[in-house]
């Protein structure tokens, strides 16, 4: 067991599974020689060659569209989207393509692709490079929707994800491509479509996903250090299905709830979230669900992007505003 970034764990979920089936193909903007802008796949198309791994033109809806085509086929494809907001040109294509051609064949066709897309912000880019598009995919049935949060996460969600039957959004934290944790690869996980606490607690439950997990288990650390909170930490991981029983059970618990995501709260995927609790927890709860995320404004110049995302001081407000006895 050693120390392994995401990064180099979705580039092993990529090769072991490129070995494990002939089927498997990786392709899009620059993930060939170059290996991907953030290093992804490094070294696949060395290994596997050209046609199994390989550059395709500047043109998402191509992407998708060729990968649709090829999962038909039964071929696995593996498509790269680059950056969040690169995906929107191929919307089309998954939205009304790969999301609904199992159920336009009455079942007959599966749609077995994966399309991975970097999302969120946090390292100093620009808009165009630092969306968090989730809630546009969860709002459309058809489609999986997960993020990984952590290395082994992102290895087994990978490998699950590529063996799935249907297609599968794969949204990767960026800003977390760099983390390290001790992981001994190969690595199974809890399955893909279910919750897990990664921190139990009996005040209030954190609900997060993706890149925003970290900076949940901070600021739950924050809260029991300066103000004596028992915080609990329920890592979503499947955003679409939503693994209801973990949150509502962790809900009922504690009685309070918090939501935390990089993307903005109005219409953000939070709302679901807190919409299940209101349906699932109502007379359990101690205090109104809140929620924190990013500010409803296009994303922010690099200079401006820390105070837009959610940190340690935010989520510490937000817990701090829900009603607890020694505030009535």
């Amino acid at each position: 067991m050693g120390q392994v970034t995401m990064a180099q764990a979705l580039n092993t979920a990529l090769r072991d599974s490129l070995r494990a089936d002939p089927n498997v193909l990786v392709f899009g903007e620059d993930v060939g020689a170059l290996g991907g802008v953030f290093r992804i796949t490094e070294g696949l198309a060395a290994e596997f060659g050209e046609q199994r791994c390989f550059d395709s033109p500047l043109a998402e809806a191509g992407i998708v569209g060729t990968a649709v085509g090829m999962a038909m086929y039964g071929f696995r494809p593996v498509v790269e989207m680059q950056f969040d907001a690169f995906a929107y040109p191929a919307f089309e294509q998954i939205t009304s393509h790969a999301a609904k051609l199992r159920n336009r064949t009455r079942g007959a066709v599966e749609l077995p692709m994966v399309i991975r897309i970097p999302y969120g912000g946090g390292i100093g880019g620009v808009e165009h490079h630092s969306d968090s598009s989730e809630a546009y995919y969860t709002h459309t049935p058809g489609l999986t929707v997960v993020s990984p949060a952590t290395p082994a996460d992102a290895y087994s969600m990978l490998q699950e994800a590529i063996t799935a039957a249907d297609p599968v959004v794969f949204l990767e934290p960026k800003r977390r491509y760099w983390t390290k944790a001790e992981v001994e690869l190969p690595a199974a996980t809890e399955p893909m479509h279910r919750a897990v606490i990664r921190r139990a607690g009996t005040d209030v439950t954190l609900l997060a996903y993706g890149p925003m997990v970290a900076t949940a288990m901070e600021a739950a650390e924050a809260a029991r250090t300066e103000e004596g909170r028992d915080v609990e930490v329920v890592d979503l991981r499947s955003l679409s299905p939503l693994d209801e029983d973990t949150v509502c059970a962790s809900v009922r618990k504690t009685g309070r709830a918090v939501i935390v995501h990089e993307a903005p709260v109005f219409g953000g995927y939070g709302a679901e979230v807190a919409a299940t609790i209101n349906r699932r927890c109502f007379h359990y709860l101690e205090a109104p669900v809140a929620r924190v995320g990013g500010f409803d404004i296009p994303y922010p110049s690099p200079k401006l992007e820390e105070h837009h995302l959610p940190h340690t001081g935010r989520i510490l407000d937000a817990i701090a505003e829900l009603q607890w006895e020694e505030d009535r």
